[in-house]
């Protein structure tokens, strides 16, 4: 016997049940003709007739009835799977790709993501620490994490953290070997620990501004890395002056680990933004991580 097609069992069903073509035509959105073809090619097939149809009614036959009560739970239950299936199709999952510096990862990602993901076990995030300008399309990511001046302007950009500072601190041990810098200026005559990025393949450069007036200054010092976290263990250790955001120095600084020399040179500026291609399709999962993300001084 050739295989049966499932729109033949639900015609029969809606037939059986309405005993009617013209009301089960209705339900099912076709003409009464269409589905007397239908239940004529199941009957041929199966080789047992079903219905027993007058000029005026259409009822089952005893084997129908039999088939139909049998088969009206089972169509109950295979609606209920698919419609099972659905809820796990749309029901938010996949993985997310994100490149960001480290200090991003640190304070803004895992805080927003440690709260978000227990709550949605099926969404998987990768982050990928990196200082580099990274081409977030070509590496394939679905997202990256910049100052807000730093982004292409064909990327969508939410803001994902408040105004920024970059503020220039060092231990009291070392602030008492050496005179305080009253501008940047005086900075290339103390000892720098610096950050090497590899977006550039050289280090970061300290800028200031203050009335107007915009300074970069590159200091020299002894040790060098390639890790914001490397560099405030140095400062706190003493071994010179270090350029980390404020986020970041700001609780060594309240326990009087660290003092903030230069403050009124260093102006806040656009902080983070979560930024991805405008073209290319988000799925309910991103969507997610997006809006956990975002945002807003009222938040």
């Amino acid at each position: 016997m050739s295989r049966i097609n499932i729109n033949d069992l639900v015609a029969f069903v809606a037939v059986g049940t309405e005993r009617s073509f013209t009301r089960a035509a209705a339900k099912l959105g076709v003409t009464p003709s269409a589905l007397s073809h239908l239940i004529r090619a199941l009957e041929d097939r199966v080789g047992v007739q079903l219905l027993v149809r007058t000029t005026r009614s259409v009822a089952p036959t005893e084997t129908g009835e039999r088939f139909l009560r049998s088969l009206s739970p089972l169509l109950d239950e295979l609606e209920g799977q698919l419609v099972a299936l659905g809820e796990l199709r749309n029901k938010p999952a996949g993985t997310v790709r994100i490149t960001a510096d480290e200090h991003a990862a640190e304070s803004i990602l895992w805080p927003a993501l440690r709260k978000l993901l227990p709550a949605y076990p099926d969404i998987h995030v990768e982050i990928v620490v990196d200082y580099g300008l990274t081409d977030i399309v070509a590496e394939r990511f679905d997202a990256g994490v910049r100052i807000g001046g730093a982004i292409a302007k064909d990327m969508v950009a939410i803001p994902i953290g408040p105004a920024m500072r970059l503020v220039t601190v060092g231990s009291p041990s070392y602030l008492a070997r050496y005179p305080r810098p009253k501008s940047p200026q005086d900075l290339t005559t103390h000892r720098c620990i610096n950050l090497r990025l590899p977006t550039y393949g050289g280090l970061l450069p300290w800028e200031y501004e203050k009335r107007g007036r915009s300074l970069r200054v590159r200091g020299e010092g002894q040790v060098t890395f390639n890790s914001s976290s490397r560099v405030l263990a140095a400062a706190l250790d003493g071994f010179g002056l270090a350029y980390l955001p404020e986020r970041m120095a700001a609780p060594h600084i309240a326990r009087g680990k660290l003092e903030e020399v230069l403050g009124d040179w260093s102006q806040p500026f656009a902080g983070y933004h979560l930024y991805y291609p405008s073209r290319r399709q988000k799925s309910s999962a991103f969507k997610i991580i997006a809006d956990a993300l975002h945002y807003s001084p009222n938040k």
